[in-house]
């Protein structure tokens, strides 16, 4: 697989999805010049073509990466330039039908909590405003649980929220703007708590994969993830724009299992041909989600976690790059 054969499955849609599509009306992507922008403008652009019907993608960023803008572009979806921190610049946004929210802050935020609570916070309540009556579908992240022990299977979506640290602290925030605007204005909202959507060029996978090439050792502090296949992500936010509510529709969006980090560290090792070491200790408790739920109603995702290693590990035999974007999945302290 190379990175083109790759972008394609990423933007691949079910027929489910496909079928879901024909209620979407015009699609504003905004935030789609991150890790996942391509993916799923692409999918929303290929479903709505296969629907049929004449609804327009339009992707919004400040394209300060041009690579991810090149990857969007080959996908044909319509470009917008916008600083979505500026609310003259969100009130001028196209109009759109259904808005998935794709913007947030997470890196650098420790030491810049204002740029976090601005991003994850104030930025929402522009968008909130602007799309009144758009079903909107904002990303969001598990980080606002806190930690269980890996023997209950994660949080819920009914579990109190516990958030620590700004990140996850604003994200919460980000949540509790976009419901504010369901229970005033009516808008249809679907908040989704994912983690952690792996590719071969990122995710936790691609990171524990960087330090067992280079022979770093592996911190076991972490204990336990859940992970999932990227393009089931883009799929599942896509789809969810269909059970937005002005009760907002929350849903935690990862894969099945509770994998330990040494399990699928151990087993890419061997995949790699490389020795594994580790350092640390195994604590009692992770973050983790249960998606059940997410699993009722979309099917499970389509490559499980043995194939998501398996094909990190060809990844890297054959050659294919890794992005400099660290998921930072080692922290415990809610500092990024």
């Amino acid at each position: 697989m190379n990175e083109a054969d790759l972008e394609e499955e990423l933007a691949r849609p079910s027929p489910a999805l496909v079928a879901e599509a024909t209620a979407w009306g015009d699609v504003v992507v905004l935030g789609a010049g991150g890790k996942t922008g391509s993916g799923i403008a692409g999918m929303a652009q290929r479903a709505l073509a296969q629907a049929g019907g004449d609804a327009r993608v339009r992707a919004v960023s400040r394209w300060s990466d041009e690579d991810g803008r090149a990857r969007v572009e080959a996908q044909g979806v319509e470009i917008v330039t916008a600083d979505l921190g500026d609310p003259a610049a969100v009130a001028d946004l196209p109009d759109a039908d259904t808005v998935i929210f794709l913007v947030g802050a997470k890196f650098g935020t420790a030491g810049a909590p204002e740029q976090a609570w601005m991003t994850n916070t104030v930025l929402p309540a522009y968008v909130a405003e602007r799309y009144p009556k758009a079903r909107i579908v904002a990303l969001s992240t598990g980080n606002v649980y806190g930690m269980t022990t890996p023997v209950t299977g994660g949080s819920v979506e009914t579990d109190e929220p516990r958030p620590d640290g700004d990140y996850a602290i604003t994200c919460r925030g980000r949540e509790q703007v976009f419901t504010h605007a369901a229970r005033t204005r009516g808008t249809p909202v679907a908040l989704i708590r994912l983690n952690y959507a792996c590719e071969p060029r990122y995710g936790v996978i691609a990171d524990l994969a960087r330090k067992l090439v280079k022979g770093t050792p592996i911190d076991l502090t972490t204990g336990a993830v859940n992970v999932v296949w990227q393009r089931y992500a883009n799929e599942v936010v896509l789809r969810s724009a269909g059970r937005a509510s002005n009760d907002p529709f929350v849903l935690n969006l990862t894969g099945p299992e509770t994998a330990s980090v040494r399990s699928i560290a151990t087993r890419l090792a061997a995949r790699l041909g490389v020795e594994a070491s580790f350092t640390g200790y195994l604590p009692e408790t992770s973050l983790l989600s249960d998606a059940t739920t997410c699993h009722e109603l979309f099917g499970y995702p389509d490559r499980t976690l043995g194939q998501l290693i398996d094909l990190q590990a060809e990844w890297l035999r054959g050659g294919g790059p890794l992005w400099s974007k660290p998921t930072k999945f080692e922290r415990r302290d809610g500092r990024f």
